[in-house]
């Protein structure tokens, strides 16, 4: 009987850990983007469009639409579960190909680099258009080819280093292409210039929690995000606040 007592209770932490994980995947599946937690208040990425992914998490209701894809497989540092969530919302996820079937990540790339092309034209007369090079970059990030959106993404981020919100989109594409330190070294950049941004904090604490396993880190940027953002919507912080009691309990039983 006791064996099976610790067995049950051994079962219920891991299931609990694993329904952690598994809520901040959903969140990075929505989309780790620009724009949700304040509605609007922070510095707007210009002309990254309608398929840019602009929700950080899907609003009770309706809420803004997110394009971000944050699985891949072991070893990568990111959540595998995520992928299909992630594929389900690009909107070129939908679109099939000639037989019938969902394209591939390369048939992928091709309609990118195609969608892409015109804007890349602008680009060489006109290289740090920080509007464009935002759209070329969301048009890569959107079809999940992470890589060349970083490349974008970074480019528009040296053209206008203060941009909070440029650099969270780029610490969202490096996170996606499995560069989870190079995610946190931006956001931290990002907060270096705005302490107090909210998308950069609650991406901070997903990509620690996700990427690192680093449940304290993400509890205190959830903790700071709250505090220093107090005109936050009361289901928004709801959100905010149930990701940090799951991830407190799980951190509390780990120590027993």
């Amino acid at each position: 009987m006791a064996n099976q007592a610790t067995t049950a209770s051994t079962a219920s932490e891991t299931l609990r850990a694993t329904q952690v994980y598994g809520m901040a995947a959903v969140c990075l599946a929505a989309g780790l983007a620009i724009g949700y937690l304040l509605g609007g208040t922070q510095s707007p990425v210009a002309g990254t469009g309608p398929g840019a992914g602009a929700a950080l998490l899907s609003a009770p209701g309706g809420g803004r639409g997110g394009g971000a894809a944050a699985g891949t497989e072991a070893n990568s540092g990111r959540p595998a579960q995520a992928a299909a969530g992630a594929q389900a919302r690009s909107p070129h996820a939908g679109a099939l190909s000639g037989s019938g079937r969902m394209p591939s990540l390369e048939e992928m790339k091709q309609m990118a680099d195609k969608q892409a092309a015109p804007l890349k034209e602008k680009l060489k007369s006109d290289p740090n258009n920080t509007a464009v090079l935002m759209q070329v970059g969301s048009i890569y990030y959107t079809t999940h080819q992470f890589k060349e959106a970083s490349i974008y993404y970074g480019r528009a981020v040296e053209a206008d280093p203060g941009n909070v919100a440029f650099r969270t989109k780029l610490a969202t594409g490096l996170y996606q292409s499995g560069d989870a330190d190079g995610a946190i070294a931006e956001l931290n950049k990002a907060l270096g210039y705005d302490p107090k941004d909210a998308n950069a904090l609650f991406n901070l604490g997903l990509i620690r929690l996700q990427g690192k396993q680093d449940g304290k880190g993400a509890v205190a940027a959830w903790q700071k995000l709250l505090k220093d953002n107090p005109q936050m919507s009361a289901d928004r912080k709801a959100q905010v606040q149930k990701l940090m009691a799951d991830v407190m309990t799980t951190l509390a039983q780990d120590r027993k």
